[in-house]
């Protein structure tokens, strides 16, 4: 019988190594440029998901009406973390960036 490639195994993080690739290259050709590029991206991105966390919770208290106190709580619950997670986000973009200023004025 003949065996299959060991080279295959990796097929299934070919798509995990192509979105880590744009972040890499962004960081090593435009240096402190890029990463401070990378870290707007980041709070651009946690904005995003604090007003989709919001906008979800008024939809369903619009559509729906306001629900009784335990579903009220379980949505209001969801909405802090996906809150929270955005926030954590958005202070990780603002270190990036403040880590490129930093880092351009001290190397550069």
């Amino acid at each position: 019988m003949r065996r299959q490639s060991e080279s295959l195994l990796f097929l299934p993080l070919l798509p995990i190594f192509l979105a880590g690739m744009f972040p890499m290259l962004l960081i090593g050709l435009l240096g402190f440029f890029g990463l401070a590029l990378f870290g707007v991206l980041l709070i651009c991105a946690g904005l995003a998901c604090g007003n989709e966390a919001h906008d979800t919770f008024h939809h369903d208290v619009i559509v729906h009406g306001y629900a009784r106190g335990p579903e009220r709580a379980a949505q209001a619950s969801s909405m802090h973390a996906a809150t929270r997670l955005g926030l954590r986000m958005e202070a990780i973009g603002a270190a990036m960036v403040i880590a490129a200023v930093i880092g351009f004025f001290y190397a550069g």
